[in-house]
């Protein structure tokens, strides 16, 4: 299994590498939101610097826009029928779905650094330390396999792709207002932080911005990473198995 999701992740990367203006393309939307309503939006937020406290939730964007869009692939090899033929193949089932939710986190990981390059330029004061860079980005990297496996999960399931990509909206903004990212939870009404605590973008962001603001929190981000590891073990379990089930 591990030889074949090396492989197949390989195959995925190259094709990546080959085609990076998708990769880029992904970006602007949150570039948008971090050059133009971080601007805006730090003359209404009560905060020290403002970009520094969204750039943490600009970052899980990234991961959203990046990820949740993962299993319209996945579709389209299905409706080419290049999954029927690794099926035929001594291929792990495990492996075609796992190197698809890593290629997809890793990507994510790369558009996530662009992003820190970006605020660095823009003056934030974020700390560039490589050690809470890595602690960031394994956060960022857990949520990416999260919310791939959700997508490649429901592309399985529906095999259609106009209700995945309803769902990939919803899985998007939606989860983004209704966390701490992009507004501080004192300015949240009651029910909107009840929502918040059973969101996991909200323990992303959490655990994000404990390790790149200074001083770094360590409570904070243990308990956002224990989250996000169980996140991600859950929904690639559900993504593997929704695929066995629907080819057995």
């Amino acid at each position: 299994m591990i030889a074949d999701t090396w492989h197949l992740f390989n195959k995925y990367m190259i094709i990546t590498l080959r085609m990076p203006l998708w990769t880029l393309f992904t970006l602007i939307q949150p570039l948008i939101w971090l050059i133009i309503f971080g601007q805006l939006f730090g003359h209404f937020v009560q905060a020290d610097n403002y970009i520094d406290f969204m750039v943490p939730g600009i970052l899980i964007m990234t991961v959203l826009f990046g990820s949740s869009w993962s299993g319209v692939s996945l579709l389209r090899e299905i409706s080419a029928g290049t999954v029927d033929r690794l099926l035929v193949s001594p291929v792990s089932r495990v492996a075609i779905v796992l190197s698809r939710v890593m290629h997809s986190a890793v990507q994510v990981i790369a558009q996530a650094l662009i992003i820190l390059i970006v605020a660095w330029v823009m003056d934030s004061s974020l700390t560039m330390n490589i050690f809470y860079v890595l602690l960031a980005m394994l956060v960022v990297f857990l949520l990416g396999v999260g919310f791939a496996a959700i997508s490649n999960g429901f592309a399985i399931t529906l095999q259609r792709e106009e209700p995945l990509v309803m769902i990939g909206n919803l899985m998007t903004l939606p989860l983004m207002f209704f966390s701490s990212a992009l507004v501080p939870k004192q300015f949240m009404p009651d029910w909107i932080q009840y929502i918040s605590l059973i969101n996991p973008i909200t323990y992303a962001v959490e655990a994000v911005r404990a390790v790149l603001i200074a001083p770094p929190d360590f409570m904070i981000y243990f308990k956002g990473l224990a989250v996000m590891l169980v996140f991600a073990g859950a929904t690639l379990a559900w993504a593997v198995t929704a695929f066995n089930a629907l080819r057995d």
